[in-house]
């Protein structure tokens, strides 16, 4: 109950009356066991049977992305992603018409389900389903109930699996038609308005990514007092500065290095934990709350890269030049987690530079760019190490470091508390709307 008594003030908000509360009231007049633990009771008249007794299941064939580019033209084909309506491009030529319910075969996706109308074409990893008898199913009520009743028949292995006659065996709860119908416009309408509500509420998420991102990139280029005199910083990316900071190269003011640590393993190494791309890659701070990965390495590399508080971490080399130097700050020290391959580790002489001040520095656009600018590569990019020991960096005294840090994390923080808020709502209207659809699907409410 949770989900809904903390969507009532989200969905007032926005003056959307979804409260399933109301439609809890509703009830059929009489119920009847399914006999199916994850369904429960049904409605007394609703019946029960399976989906390939009521529909005909057929495949897509093999599309490739070369026969999409040599013939363009204006009918979708649908493929095992899920990403803009599963569509992967576009034909001249189609394959199936009319109404459909397709679903994912094989992989990360196996046994989404969606419904599809008009002249389209689908991969040999998509499933395709049509009734026998029209008068018994409306074909968008399938989509609601299947997207519940498919995650209990996924065969979970390397490559999830939910095959043609795997689908076929799917209890399928048989509701009168014209009840199929009312449930299908139903959840439509009352989809409709709780994803737009999603939408927003990602959007918005995205405004206090934008805020957080330029709070930064003003604080570590131009310092917080907004009346500050300026002067160029003589380099192009990074324009002016304030006029009492300098500009030095990181390699004069810290230690900038690079290990070779992989997770392999060696009888002859001694175990460690190792730091690698992904941890850096999402998550800002390096704790101990971080699952790291086991790994061996030797006595001088492990003392030589071992993580210390204040260290700052950043991808130097990534499939997109985007996510090049992607920073991390090391909030204490480490005994046995060392720095791992494709990271540069970076240790600040605290006496004149802060680590903290430096971490900040690199989640400032301007230095996130001229890196990008700096990785070379066509398939991976990489970052040398020369380019981020050269790279010069704004330098006000020690004293203003820890003022621009301590302003950056109590608005950051203000920030970031709206995000959590934001992400919570979304979760919890996800939450709530496959609460909603499988209420109404499997009889509890009546629309």
């Amino acid at each position: 109950m949770r989900v809904y008594q903390y969507l009532d003030e989200i969905l007032i908000e926005k003056n959307y009356q979804l409260s399933i509360m109301n439609y809890q009231l509703k009830k059929y007049p009489k119920y009847k066991p399914s006999g199916i633990e994850w369904i429960g009771e049904i409605p007394e008249h609703w019946g029960i049977s399976t989906v390939g007794r009521l529909n005909n299941l057929g495949r897509g064939r093999v599309i490739s992305n070369i026969e999409i580019g040599e013939n363009p033209g204006q009918y979708p084909v649908y493929s095992s992603q899920t990403e803009n309506d599963g569509i992967m491009g576009y034909l001249n030529t189609y394959d199936f018409e009319g109404e459909y319910v397709t679903w994912t075969t094989d992989g990360a996706n196996a046994g989404t389900v969606f419904y599809r109308k008009g002249k389209f074409n689908c991969t040999n990893v998509c499933g395709t389903i049509q009734p026998k008898n029209w008068d018994l199913i409306d074909l968008r009520y399938l989509p609601y109930y299947l997207n519940l009743g498919t995650r209990f028949s996924v065969r979970l292995d390397i490559n999830p699996k939910l095959m043609n006659n795997m689908m076929a065996k799917i209890p399928l709860l048989i509701p009168p038609k014209s009840e199929q119908t009312a449930i299908a416009n139903f959840l439509d309408e009352k989809t409709a308005k709780i994803d737009s509500l999603i939408e927003k509420k990602k959007k918005l998420i995205e405004l206090y990514k934008e805020e957080k991102t330029a709070l930064i990139n003003q604080a570590v280029t131009r310092g917080i007092n907004p009346n500050v005199k300026l002067k160029p910083s003589g380099i192009d990316w990074l324009g002016e500065i304030p006029e009492h900071w300098e500009v030095k190269k990181l390699k004069y003011v810290a230690r900038v290095q690079s290990s070779n640590v992989d997770k392999k393993t060696n009888e002859d190494e001694k175990p460690v934990l190792l730091c690698n791309y992904i941890d850096v890659y999402k998550n800002e701070f390096i704790d101990h709350s971080i699952n790291f990965m086991e790994a061996t390495a030797k006595e001088k590399e492990i003392e030589k890269f071992i993580l210390k508080q204040d260290d700052v971490l950043i991808t130097k080399d990534s499939e997109t030049p985007d996510d090049i130097a992607n920073p991390a700050y090391v909030t204490k020290d480490f005994e046995n987690v060392i720095c791992g391959y494709h990271l540069a580790q970076i240790r600040a002489n605290n006496k004149e530079l802060s680590g903290k001040f430096l971490f900040r520095l690199f989640q400032s656009k301007r230095f996130n760019s001229h890196f990008e600018v700096s990785a070379n590569g066509v398939t991976r990019f990489g970052l040398p190490l020369d380019s981020i020991t050269d790279v010069k960096i704004t330098f006000p005294s020690l004293i203003e470091q820890q003022q621009i840090v301590e302003y950056i994390e109590s608005e950051t923080k203000r920030i970031d508390d709206k995000i959590a808020r934001a992400e919570k709502e979304i979760e919890l209207l996800q939450e709530y709307r496959t609460a909603l659809i499988s209420e109404v699907v499997t009889g509890k409410i009546k629309v």
